[in-house]
């Protein structure tokens, strides 16, 4: 019996051997390679110089840095919020029984389907600010009505600070068909029963959003704001296409475009592996952040 037993392990380590394997050599080693590096100076070419911590500490001296921070913050929390508001509505819109609901789905779900470089390359033309779909869109809401003329010009969208993180959030709306079909699943989910007791009790479509539909999501808005949340902060194929260098005047130069150019460009890469885990604590903590405030407000139906 424990001869078979031993056979059964062997053989079970065995097939588990090539995942072991590429976990300990792709993931594992990396990892631990990456905490190690991140205290030396280390430029690959070279053999790395233990430093202690003084790549962290340059880090908060770094201007660089600080604007890339500030520009992955200022684009997370404007951008998670909106996109969370906006594929909640439509996974609403979309659950509605009208014809042609699976047409409207797909049309809604497609866009997230497009590659980042090809999405970049389309919307460079969308933004465009002399031939552009969306500005001259704009023109064409220009007219006039008896003795009041008005005219709509858009403005600089990749060439102007004040409208280049907005043009990118923009198109992170343009994009929420996976975090919609996820709700629109969860609208699925929500018992029949607790909304037509809700009619019977006289409640309003806007009583029922708020009192019942909502609460039975709350699960899935959860994990679809984490998830968001984690790709904001890790932004990076399309303000690395559409805006080089950050410009206009580093106002879309994110945390991980500088990370890579610090690795890749600059050859830094014991900065860039302290670059990295700072990041992954900043999402760490923000998760854990998410998690705490959700405690009261998440609503699980086995619990």
């Amino acid at each position: 019996m424990k001869a078979r037993r031993s056979k059964e392990s062997i053989a079970g380590v065995l097939f588990a051997l090539p995942w072991l394997i590429g976990f300990t050599v792709f993931m594992l080693y990396p990892v631990c390679a990456s905490i190690y590096y991140s205290f030396c100076e280390y430029s690959v070419l070279k053999p790395p110089i233990y430093v202690g911590f003084e790549n962290y500490v340059d880090l908060f001296h770094d201007d660089i840095f600080r604007k890339s921070l500030w520009n992955t913050f200022f684009y997370v929390i404007i951008s998670v919020p909106l996109s969370t508001i906006i594929t909640i509505g439509l996974a609403l819109l979309l659950n509605a029984k009208i014809r042609g609901q699976a047409f409207y789905r797909t049309f809604f779900y497609l866009p997230s389907l497009v590659p980042q470089t090809a999405l970049a390359c389309l919307w460079l033309w969308v933004f465009n600010s002399e031939h552009g779909l969306l500005n001259m869109g704009l023109e064409k809401l220009s007219g006039h009505f008896w003795i009041f003329h008005w005219h709509i010009s858009g403005p600089p969208w990749l060439s102007d600070t004040t409208w280049s993180k907005p043009a990118l959030i923009f198109m992170a709306l343009w994009t929420g068909g996976n975090a919609m079909v996820i709700y629109l699943a969860g609208l699925q989910d929500v018992p029949v029963e607790l909304l037509e007791a809700s009619d019977l009790d006289g409640a309003s479509p806007s009583a029922k959003l708020r009192h019942v539909t909502i609460p039975m999501i709350s699960p899935v808005i959860l994990f679809n704001v984490i998830m968001a949340m984690i790709g904001a902060f890790q932004i990076f194929a399309v303000p690395y296409i559409m805006f080089p260098n950050g410009q206009p005047a580093q106002s879309t130069y994110f945390y991980v475009m500088y990370l890579f150019d610090t690795a890749i460009v600059y050859h830094k890469m014991g900065y860039a592996c302290a670059m990295g885990w700072i990041m992954f604590i900043l999402i760490f903590v923000m998760t854990l952040l998410s998690l705490k405030v959700s405690e009261k407000r998440v609503y699980y139906s086995g619990g």
